[in-house]
């Protein structure tokens, strides 16, 4: 410990000290030879913004650290990098501009921040001459951001396939292994720390979304309003149809897409089955996975604890090393993120987007049905690859579940065919719908 204590110092800030911010704080204070070792220099935690003192805090800090004063970093000039790491789009927005108009570089991890204000505020940063790192915003300790941003930029990514969300992977593991509810299993995510008491942003798809924009920024070149992405959440999965997917030989993931099909860049976030033993399919639990296709390097793959206090405190102490020894500012200049030489890109509609699709029904239990819904089907040039009929549950059900699964075609076509079959009058109630992953 000594040793490092002898190195030159760079002073550094953390403001927001909640699960994340006393990750990385134990980071510092604790394994200081560590990140000295990797960046020539102690990164030496100057000063800790909070709202309240009087909270009880998960670590202990040197005195004199703690402060509730904003301006005891903006104003102290030696303090070089600041981890900000409010939730949230304000004050968090509010604070970020400060910092950066006091001079500072800032590290963050609020992807929610970046995804809504990331051309202000990188358009900001470089006007004053600043850098924002921000590898902790999407997929917490998995290194994805720098990946794709420098690892593979000799490539053309062609496509993305990625678990983003962590809890929707852990409700969903939760409803295939033990057979439970959506909302037992959303229950059990929140008693295990996974879920927040409000769970809507993760299940519903808009952290996926959100997190989405910003990789496909970095790979395709193109601001994207994560708003604009189409997005289905699994509040209608049941688990029926997870033990339908198991039957054909597939899981249920929520899977954030954007690939090139036809140099159309298609976006969107689904839940989506997924070939059992193909690796996606096999990422269990609070998990986070992301699948990658470059025209030159072919697949590569990216597992890893996508949020939780240290994975997501690793992605952010890695990042202010990178921004003290001066690569991140380099790599910030460079690339000119959200920048205005990037086109504002909106998503094609989905009518042409090519797939195969899970549908399930619930239809009388009568001759011709099949005949009906087929034919309704062929009419929008949808051929069919799998059918699971069942049995009445009892001889007093008239009713049966009908899952198909289709071979390649259009999601227009797809939900023509949809509108005319829910007006059959074989077919009792909606209708479940699903992308496949080929």
């Amino acid at each position: 410990m000594a040793a490092f204590q002898e190195l030159e110092k760079t002073k550094v800030a953390i403001v927001g000290l909640g699960t994340v911010g006393t990750g990385v704080a134990r980071l510092l204070l604790d394994f200081g030879d560590r990140t000295a070792r990797h960046a020539g220099r102690t990164l030496w935690l100057e000063k800790v913004v909070v709202r309240n003192l009087d909270k009880p805090r998960g670590v202990r800090l040197p005195p004199g650290v703690l402060t509730n004063n904003l301006e005891e970093v903006t104003q102290n000039p030696e303090i070089k990098a600041v981890a900000q790491l409010i939730g949230g789009l304000e004050p968090a927005r509010s604070i970020m501009l400060q910092l950066l108009e006091s001079g500072k570089d800032v590290i963050t991890a609020n992807k929610a921040l970046l995804a809504e204000h990331g051309a202000e505020l990188f358009d900001r940063a470089r006007e004053l001459g600043r850098t924002i790192a921000f590898e902790a915003s999407v997929a917490g300790g998995i290194p994805i951001i720098t990946n794709i941003s420098q690892c593979l930029s000799a490539n053309q990514i062609l496509s993305i396939h990625a678990i983003l969300n962590g809890t929707s992977n852990y409700i969903l593991t939760r409803m295939e292994e033990d057979g439970c509810a959506f909302a037992d299993a959303v229950a059990e995510a929140q008693r295990q720390g996974y879920a927040e008491a409000d769970p809507t942003m993760d299940v519903d798809g808009t952290d996926a979304a959100q997190k989405l924009a910003i990789l496909a920024h970095l790979a395709f070149g193109a601001r994207i309003n994560w708003r604009e992405i189409p997005r289905q959440g699994i509040q209608s999965v049941d688990a029926a149809d997870l033990r339908y997917a198991r039957q054909l030989g597939y899981r249920i993931k929520l899977l954030a897409v954007a690939e090139l099909v036809d140099s159309q860049l298609q976006l969107y976030v689904s839940p989506t089955l997924v070939k059992i033993g193909t690796p996606l399919a096999e990422v269990r639990g609070a998990y986070n996975a992301v699948s990658v296709v470059g025209d030159a390097v072919g697949r590569v793959f990216f597992h890893g604890l996508g949020a939780g206090q240290m994975p997501t405190a690793s992605a952010v102490v890695a990042d202010m090393i990178d921004v003290v020894v001066g690569r991140a500012p380099i790599t910030f200049r460079t690339l000119e993120l959200w920048s205005k030489r990037y086109e504002r890109l909106s998503p094609p509609p989905p009518e042409k987007r090519p797939g195969k699709f899970y549908l399930r029904f619930q239809v009388e239990d009568r001759p011709g049905v099949m005949a009906e819904l087929t034919g309704v089907l062929g009419q929008h040039q949808i051929s069919i690859a799998s059918v699971i009929q069942q049995e009445p549950a009892s001889p007093e059900n008239n009713t049966v579940p009908l899952v198909i699964m289709t071979h390649q075609t259009t999601e227009g076509a797809v939900l023509s065919a949809l509108e005319k079959i829910r007006h059959l009058s074989c077919v009792q109630g909606g209708y479940v719908m699903m992308r496949v992953r080929p």
